[in-house]
């Protein structure tokens, strides 16, 4: 094919011009026929991470689905049906905050769904952040508002990652709140209860007050807070006291016992009596349980319900009662528990109701010393203390009915079965195992999946009332799967209308929505059409690849494990690929709730999209990398790259010769033969899903190609009148071809303009280089040998401060027989690209340049550079 090169080759505008031309192609679509004909071992399918369409990506999200693409890339060049879908995660805690100002409602669940509802505005007034200027609606009016605002969010989302050059099937894409997401959440959920995985459960659950919704274990994290230790005197029967240490003197109504280790000998003698709380004269039990801590605080504990997760085991494993005092809004409720009956008590109950956790524990300290019960002054400490990941307020634990799933930390043979399947798995890196295990080993509750919000996928389900309108809950009426998706806050129960709702004898709709995780965790389901479209399914479950972040082993991986698990009884990929963190100048790891992200439309802008791609991509999975905006030194080196490829491209193809010529001559076979090795160690890399060392050893040929070979043979490809042209253009344009295939999953836009100008159709398309198309028949060491000789002769030059244009009379390499012999064999090309007259060699015991000579001489000098 005849070259077509433009006069000035430029990254600028690549990014506009290929994005179209790859969609209006097709280039990167899913073949099903194809997919269908060559079976599932012709298929590569990838869960794709669904980024939360809420806010905008940083360039963290840019590290890593780079690292996937990059495989995209590689297994369509090697012949798989790449199944790479895109999913957008719309449902979240941001976005109905966003929706809720933005719009200037808030959603009440119990009411009916408005089909002529209009929002009172778009785009906030001031005010609307306050729950009282917003307009109650239904939860499906909610919703659809929520689903208007992340539409948008999702345009720019997908119009990024097309900047960036992902090989996304954008026919594939879904959402986690379209209806066939909903459908198939709701359906694995029933799944769960007709099997006995999921259940309800009224239990002691950790509250996020500010969102007001129940939170999992997954999702806590532990923060170091400031505190105070109070010391407080429980009375014996015989008038003396037992003296306990706690931060939460607030939670003092709550008491249920006292608790020291049973080797303690400071508090055997006390083990089964009892003694009575200060200001509000409950009689408890000192018991004993391993867990007390003799070296903490006073070494005897006060259980309360609940101030912390050891206060639940307690609870749970010593047959406590639960005298919870702390509500969902986390104020202390005004309904004083039912043992407190002395008229002191009550009046000190009521200083505390209604008040939050602050207040009360201040009036509680003041009411202690008042009556003489705080010994001391107060210590302060520092303790962990859990918090949601979303959230800035300590987390409570108030007793709530909700929905779990079952997930192994009650269930042995299920822990094991997951052990197993995550040794199934292959990982890269392989450490990163390690912590999937361990947060399976350390599980110690089941799955807690419902969540006291809106916009989310709906739990599936109704209660009946009896005939005082007390819901039935150990009956839920479940909806038959072909009626699904269901909305039960805005549908009626099966065989009952909407005029019984919520009256007695009629049925109450479960109002809660799901964890963002149930939903997430069915993400292979979501994008292969479980249940909906049985020919995907068979083709890409189970798939080849989940990649993912790190810090979402315990979360997404796990989850997603678990759900494959109970349905299948297998894992649900073959591979799992972990990217590291993005560390900031500080080499703090950038996360939005540290405020120190960076978004990347202005650095895709500036330096090009394959510039921030070979960024990515030079880290390998499970490695962190530091980002300075201020000094992208890697971005840079990859803009080189990305250049160097267009140029050296145009100064390939501006060499003519027959199509067919061979490749005769002994360096270009050398250099042949050295490529042939770089495409079996990159293949042999990327088969490992190690993408850095792919392009670490193409990078490393390609600068040598350019700065040695290309150096060494243009003369010779310039000169129509020399027997070896031909050979030397053919072996450029094999070498270009196969470096540009090489190049192709890490720099697209360039590779494709280049392979454009004298190839039909798309690099992305051909595949991809073989050690097979190479010639075996080179001595790689010669490309070293004569490398080194024109960095010598360069060298001499400099040295005596001369142009390399200048024409030495003569010069001598001395180097080894074995050298010299293979130096001859590229003498012609050493003497024209060094402008050497008379080029002699001599037996030496090192590889040296010698016996030069600038004296002029008639020599012809060459017009090319």
């Amino acid at each position: 094919m005849t070259a077509h090169v433009p006069d000035k080759p430029a990254l600028e505008g690549l990014e506009a011009k290929w994005g179209p031309v790859w969609e209006n192609a097709g280039t990167y679509r899913f073949n099903r026929g194809t997919a269908v004909e060559g079976g599932r071992d012709c298929v590569y399918s990838i869960d794709t991470p669904p980024p939360t369409a809420s806010g905008s990506l940083h360039i963290g999200h840019v590290f890593s689905y780079t690292h996937t693409d990059v495989v995209a890339r590689f297994q369509r060049m090697t012949g798989k049906q790449v199944f790479y879908p895109m999913g957008w995660d719309d449902n979240g805690l941001p976005t109905e905050r966003r929706v809720q100002n933005y719009y200037g409602v808030r959603c009440d669940p119990t009411l009916p769904y408005d089909t002529e509802f209009v929002p009172p505005f778009e785009g906030g007034d001031g005010k609307s952040s306050k729950a009282a200027d917003q307009k109650p609606i239904s939860r499906r009016n909610f919703i659809e508002l929520c689903e208007r605002l992340t539409a948008e969010d999702e345009k720019q989302f997908e119009a990024l990652w097309r900047t960036l050059g992902l090989s996304v099937d954008w026919s594939q894409s879904y959402r986690t709140i379209g209806n066939d997401s909903i459908r198939a959440s709701q359906l694995a959920f029933l799944r769960n209860i007709e099997r006995g995985e999921a259940y309800q459960a009224m239990a002691p659950t950790l509250w996020d007050i500010t969102f007001r919704t129940a939170v999992a274990q997954a999702e806590l994290e532990d923060k170091e807070q400031k505190a105070n230790y109070h010391r407080v005197a429980f009375h014996k029967p015989d008038g003396g006291t037992i003296e306990i240490e706690t931060t939460r003197p607030e939670l003092l109504p709550a008491c249920v016992a006292l608790v020291a280790h049973p080797d303690d000998e400071r508090f055997k003698p006390y083990f089964g009596t009892t003694v009575t709380t200060p200001l509000f004269g409950v009689e408890i039990p000192v018991l004993a349980h391993h867990l007390a801590q003799p070296d903490k605080g006073a070494g005897i504990a006060m259980i309360c319900t609940f101030g912390d997760v050891t206060d639940v085991v307690w609870w749970r494993e010593l047959d406590l009662p639960n005298r919870t005092i702390m509500g969902r809004d986390g104020r202390i409720i005004h309904e004083a528990p039912d043992v407190i009956t002395s008229e002191a008590g009550l009046v000190a109950y009521r200083e505390l109701a209604g008040k939050t956790v602050f207040s009360a524990k201040q009036a509680v300290v003041q009411l202690l010393t008042d009556s003489g019960d705080l010994i001391g002054d107060p210590k302060p400490t520092t303790h962990q203390v859990k918090f949601y990941e979303k959230g800035d307020k300590p987390l409570e634990i108030v007793s709530t009915r909700q929905w779990y799933i079952r997930n192994g930390a009650r269930d042995e043979q299920l822990r094991a079965r997951l052990i197993d399947l995550g040794k199934e798995l292959q990982w890269h890196p392989d450490f990163m195992r390690v912590r999937y295990e361990n947060w399976v080993g350390g599980l110690t509750g089941d799955w807690l999946i419902s969540r006291q919000r809106f916009f989310g996928v709906p739990i599936p389900l109704w209660y009946p009332l009896d005939g005082h309108g007390e819901p039935i809950y150990e009956s839920p009426i479940l909806p038959d799967a072909a009626s699904l998706p269901v909305d039960p806050s805005s549908d009626a129960a099966p065989g009952y209308d909407e005029s019984q709702r919520n009256v007695p004898g009629g049925f109450l709709g479960e109002l809660d929505i799901m964890d963002t995780w149930a939903t997430s965790s069915l993400t292979p389901q979501l994008a292969g059409g479980w249940e909906r479209d049985p020919e995907l399914w068979n083709l890409v479950f189970p798939y080849s690849m989940r990649p993912q972040g790190q810090d979402i082993i315990r979360t997404w991986l796990f989850s997603t494990m678990l759900r494959s698990a109970l349905e299948y009884n297998e894992k649900p990929w073959e591979h799992a690929a972990l990217s590291g963190w993005i560390l900031d100048p500080d080499r703090k790891k950038m996360s939005k709730s540290k405020g120190n992200v960076i978004t990347p439309a202005d650095i895709l802008e500036k330096h090009g999209s394959d510039a921030v791609r070979y960024w990515a991509a030079s880290s390998r999975l499970g490695t962190d990398a530091g980002f300075d905006p201020q000094n992208p030194t890697q971005i840079k080196i990859g803009r080189r790259l990305a250049i160097k490829v267009l140029n050296a491209s145009k100064f390939i193809l501006s060499f003519e010769s027959a199509a067919d010529a061979p490749v005769t001559e002994p360096i270009d076979l050398s250099m042949l033969a050295t490529l042939r090795t770089v495409v079996a160690d990159a293949t042999a890399a990327f088969e490992a899903y190690d993408h850095a060392r792919a392009l670490e050893t193409a990078e490393s040929f390609f600068w040598t190609f350019c700065d040695d070979y290309l150096e060494l043979v243009k003369e010779r490809a310039y000169d129509s009148s020399n027997p070896g042209q031909a050979s030397a253009v053919a072996a450029l344009r094999e070498a270009l071809s196969v470096l540009l295939r090489l190049f192709a999953p890490f720099i697209p836009f360039a590779t494709d303009e280049s392979w454009s100008w004298w190839n039909e159709g798309s690099v992305h398309a051909a595949t991809w280089p073989t050690v097979a198309e190479l010639p075996s028949t080179g001595k790689p060491e010669l490309l070293v040998l004569t490398g080194q000789a024109l960095t010598s002769i360069r060298r001499s030059k400099t040295d005596a401060k001369v142009s390399q244009k200048t024409t030495l009379n003569e010069a001598t390499i001395g180097a080894t027989p074995d050298q010299i012999a293979l130096l001859t064999l590229a003498e012609g090309d050493l003497k024209a690209v060094g402008r050497i007259a008379r080029l002699s060699f001599t037996p030496a015991d090192e590889f040296a340049v010698t016996g030069v000579d600038f004296a002029p001489v008639d020599a012809p000098t060459s017009n090319h550079s």
